[in-house]
């Protein structure tokens, strides 16, 4: 049994591009036009999910994905610094910022920890494993980096150490007993111009 998980990242927002912990806002016109130049370059999918965050949504409707909303897809919970600039709640609460950027299990901003988007992330990945075929989430970076070390077996300290790019693409692929990382933060495809063929 060949089971496929394709996930892609949300496009940037303007709080995203500004270092801002992210807010339920729309993607960015650039975003936007990126995730549409993609539209076409998707393999057939037998499940399409989304994250229920307004910028996967778009990034979903941008990419012609028939998406069902999959809430073990959500990005963190970053309480109350949402939509607050990193550099900003780094000078006003330093010892928060240190602990939520190397204990896996901190939520000094009230949110969620690592560690409960990383439970959230296994625990789609596990019932997923059983469910031959293949699946496209779109989904946030956070989640993508649980999804890596959950496959990997690796700590979740290591998160940080993962970047995840704007509408890049990480696949997974399983044979109905363990998952392996195929490729991780590629680039998304564009389709052809025409007018360039």
């Amino acid at each position: 049994m060949l089971v496929r998980l394709t996930m892609i990242c949300n496009g940037a927002t303007a709080a995203t591009r500004k270092g801002a912990f992210p807010v339920d806002e729309p993607l960015e016109p650039r975003s936007l036009t990126s995730a549409k130049a993609m539209r076409g370059t998707l393999r057939r999918a037998d499940r399409v999910w989304t994250a229920p965050a307004l910028r996967a949504r778009q990034t979903a409707e941008a990419l012609e994905l028939q998406a069902s909303v999959e809430p073990l897809l959500a990005d963190q919970d970053y309480g109350r610094w949402v939509g607050r600039g990193f550099e900003d709640v780094r000078e006003l609460q330093p010892d928060g910022i240190a602990a939520w950027l190397t204990d896996p299990n901190a939520a000094p901003h009230g949110g969620e920890s690592l560690a409960d988007v990383a439970g959230r992330a296994s625990k789609l990945m596990d019932g997923l494993i059983a469910q031959a075929g293949h699946t496209i989430a779109v989904t946030h970076a956070s989640v993508i980096r649980t999804a890596i070390l959950h496959v990997l077996g690796a700590p979740l300290a290591a998160a940080a150490r993962i970047d995840i790019e704007p509408l890049s693409i990480t696949d997974f692929r399983s044979d109905g007993r363990r998952w392996v990382l195929r490729a991780c933060g590629v680039s998304a495809p564009k389709r052809a111009d025409p007018r360039e063929v």
